[in-house]
């Protein structure tokens, strides 16, 4: 996995993503700028709707919460890295696809500081497997199988700052279980490495395991660079999925970040060394405060899924709106 490289068709694309970073760069230019102040109407409509999603998830968590004791929700309840996702992306030669995604984390009073109650949407074998985000089909520009999306809650204790343990339920009432290790090394002011290995259970896929491992660099205040490469095996498949990333992430300061970002990935046993890769161009800033996110994604990938096949090539385009709440 560290060792592969892309085809030579690859060079060329050096002459495209050139003319997105330019592309992107009167964004970037802006980025000083406050975001431009919404209708009044228009806010009215997001804040009501950023209300009701955090009282509906502090609603749920509060029966939740009633099963384990009588202390009030109130006494320390708190929902925290809430998140609701609209994305629209597409590659070429593909159909169109639009995706719902909704995630949060709420501390429970009657389990006290250690266990905590997580819930949301989104790919279900990516949130049993635990792959890093970075490397989920939506940000890798690939449309997902709608049947895939499930709703999914369950309860998290963390046993030790590096070690957590989550039980829970996805779509259809169906159990699976995870044990999360992450550990950090600070090798220096401007390096961090980080390790995270999480070992889960689940009805389709048995017992399987995700590995992750980053390097991260500081270049500056506003400049750094990430290596990130991740592995997949289950007792269902017995093969290994595997990603690997390369980035740089420019940073302009309340939440504007502009990334360049160099994706390959596979699978043993499929004949290909590398099944896709690519380089993508990424830009987020606030659309409204600080908790309206706007994302733009712009990708050129080369496609190649078996040996029987020819590599392919594809532009990609996405766009998201993130509220956090």
């Amino acid at each position: 996995m560290m060792g592969s490289r892309p085809s030579g068709r690859a060079a060329g694309a050096y002459g495209w993503l050139a003319a997105l970073t330019l592309c992107c760069m009167p964004w970037a230019a802006l980025a000083a700028d406050e975001p431009e102040a919404a209708s009044p109407e228009v806010a009215e409509a997001l804040e009501n709707t950023r209300r009701s999603v955090r009282s509906s998830t502090e609603w749920l968590a509060r029966g939740v919460d009633g099963w384990f004791g009588n202390k009030p929700f109130s006494q320390g309840g708190k929902v925290s890295d809430g998140l609701l996702g609209l994305a629209l992306l597409t590659r070429q030669h593909e159909k169109a696809d639009f995706s719902l995604r909704f995630n949060a984390r709420v501390r429970l009073p009657n389990l006290e500081d250690r266990a905590y109650l997580f819930l949301g949407r989104d790919d279900r074998r990516e949130v049993i497997s635990d792959k890093p985000d970075a490397f989920s089909r939506q940000q890798r520009l690939l449309p997902e199988n709608p049947a895939d999306r499930a709703f999914f809650a369950g309860i998290g204790l963390l046993a030790h700052e590096s070690l957590q343990f989550r039980l829970g339920l996805r779509g259809g009432l169906k159990p699976y279980a995870q044990a999360r290790y992450k550990k950090p090394w600070q090798l220096g002011p401007a390096d961090l490495v980080e390790f995270r290995e999480t070992l889960f259970w689940s009805l389709d896929e048995r017992l399987g395991s995700t590995t992750a491992l980053s390097y991260e660099h500081a270049f500056s205040a506003t400049l750094a660079m990430r290596w990130l490469n991740a592995a997949t095996i289950t007792q269902h498949s017995k093969k290994f999925e595997w990603s690997s990333g390369l980035g740089a992430y420019r940073s302009f300061g309340d939440q504007r970040l502009l990334s360049l970002e160099a994706l390959c990935n596979g699978q043993q046993g499929s004949g290909v060394a590398v099944s896709d890769y690519g380089l993508q161009v990424k830009w987020e800033q606030p659309l409204h405060k600080d908790w309206l996110l706007g994302e733009l994604l712009v990708g050129h990938f080369w496609p190649r899924p078996d040996a029987l096949s020819p590599r392919g090539r594809a532009w990609a385009l996405g766009g998201s709106l993130k509220m956090k709440f």
